[in-house]
C-alpha cells in the first residue's frame, strides 16, 4: 500500500541546465516528488528507459518501494470530459538513483538544487509554526498548573505532595529553558553575586591530586600538557574597566566547565576533570545543593551538559554558558 500525496502539495519550478525545459516539482514532507514522465523530461530521455531503471532498482533492492513511491491523483480534461487517474510519483532518492544511470551530470545538479529548495521550504515551515509551538507550550503549562491544584486538593502525604510538585515545577522550568534556547532568548538573571570562595591554580590542582589518590586514576590523569589550565582559572576572573566579565558564581562555574572541556589542558580525563571542578567550585561557594539538600544537577544532566559542550562549536559558547547558568540557578 503506497502513501497518497496531498493534492495541495507545494509546487516549485525547476529549469533544466540547458534552460529549455521547466518541470513542476512537488514538495511534501522532507523530499521532492516526480512522476516517471517528469523524470524522463528532467534527464532528457524516454519514459520507457526511466520505467526500466526503476524496475531494476526495486528488483535489486537498492531502494524500498514503499518508502520511495507514492500515488497522486491527476486530473486532465479531454474536450468536455474530466478524467481523473492515479499515477505513481517517486521521491528524491529514486530520482537521483535513476539519474546516475541516465545522466549523472544532470542528476548532480538536480540533487544540489533540490537540497537547497528543501532547506528553504523546511525553514519557512518552521518559522510559520513558531506561533503554534508557543501556544502549545502555554497550553501544556496550564495543564501542569491544573495537575498541581488537583494533587494539592487530594489526600496525599506531605512527602508525596512535595515530590510531585517538585517534579511538575522542574518540568515546567525545563520546558521554559528549552524553549528560550530554541528562540535564542536565554538570559542570565537572578544569579549569586556573593562569592565566598576563589579558585586558584594551587587549590584546584590540590583538589585534582586528592581526586587522583582517592580513585586511583591513571598516571596521565590531571597531567598538564601546557600552561592553559592556569589561563582558564585566570579567565573566569577576568575584568574589563575594573568590572568582572563574569560577576556571578554561576557564570564563573559555567565558564570553568566550558573552558576545561574545550582547552584540553590535561593528557587524560579532561571531561571528568571539568565536571569535577565544576561541582567543586559550586560546593565551595555554597550553591551546589538546594535548601532541601538535593543537588542542583544530577549526574546524568551533568554528563549531558559536558558532552554538549564538547560537541559544540566555538561560536556557540555564549549560548552554552547561558544554558548551564540557567540550569544551576537556584533563584529560577
Amino acid at each position: 500500500m503506497f502513501p497518497m500525496l496531498k493534492g495541495d502539495s507545494n509546487i516549485v519550478i525547476y529549469q533544466t541546465p540547458d534552460g529549455e525545459t521547466e518541470i513542476d516539482v512537488r514538495l511534501e514532507g522532507d523530499t521532492v516528488w516526480l512522476s516517471q514522465a517528469e523524470i524522463a523530461l528532467l534527464y532528457d530521455t524516454d519514459r520507457t528507459s526511466i520505467s526500466r531503471h526503476i524496475t531494476n532498482i526495486y528488483k535489486s533492492e537498492e531502494l524500498d518501494e514503499s518508502a520511495t513511491c507514492a500515488k497522486i491523483a491527476q486530473v486532465r480534461f479531454e474536450g468536455n470530459r474530466r478524467i481523473e487517474r492515479t499515477i505513481n510519483t517517486y521521491n528524491l532518492d529514486m530520482i537521483i538513483s535513476v539519474g546516475y544511470r541516465v545522466n549523472s551530470k544532470y542528476a548532480t545538479r538536480f540533487r544540489m538544487w533540490a537540497n537547497r529548495i528543501l532547506k528553504e521550504y523546511l525553514t519557512r515551515g518552521y518559522a510559520i509554526n513558531q506561533n503554534a509551538r508557543i501556544e502549545q507550550l502555554e497550553e501544556l503549562k496550564q495543564t501542569i498548573a491544573i495537575m498541581s491544584n488537583v494533587i494539592a486538593a487530594h489526600q496525599v502525604t506531605k512527602d508525596e505532595a512535595i515530590g510531585l510538585l517538585r517534579v511538575i515545577s522542574d518540568y515546567t522550568y525545563a520546558l521554559d529553558t528549552l524553549d528560550r534556547y530554541d528562540y535564542q532568548q536565554l538570559e542570565i538573571s537572578n544569579v549569586t553575586t556573593l562569592e565566598g570562595f576563589r579558585a586558584t591554580y594551587e587549590n584546584a590542582m590540590e583538589a585534582l591530586r586528592t581526586l587522583k589518590r582517592r580513585f586511583g586514576e591513571s598516571a596521565l590523569f590531571a597531567n598538564e600538557k601546557d600552561e592553559s589550565f592556569k589561563s582558564t582559572l585566570g579567565a573566569i576572573y577576568q575584568t574589563f574597566g575594573g568590572e568582572e566579565l563574569y560577576p556571578s558564581v554561576e557564570e564563573k562555574a559555567a565558564n570553568l566547565l566550558y573552558l576545561v572541556v574545550k582547552n584540553h589542558s590535561f593528557s587524560d580525563g579532561n571531561k571528568r576533570i571539568a565536571a569535577f571542578l565544576f561541582l567543586w567550585f559550586l560546593e565551595n561557594n555554597g550553591i551546589l545543593y538546594r535548601k532541601d539538600g538535593t543537588r542542583l544537577l544530577d549526574n546524568n544532566t551533568l554528563v549531558a551538559l559536558t558532552l554538549m559542550i564538547a560537541e559544540s562549536n566555538v561560536e556557540e559558547k555564549d549560548i552554552m554558558i547561558k544554558v548551564v547558568v540557567n540550569l544551576i540557578n537556584q533563584n529560577n
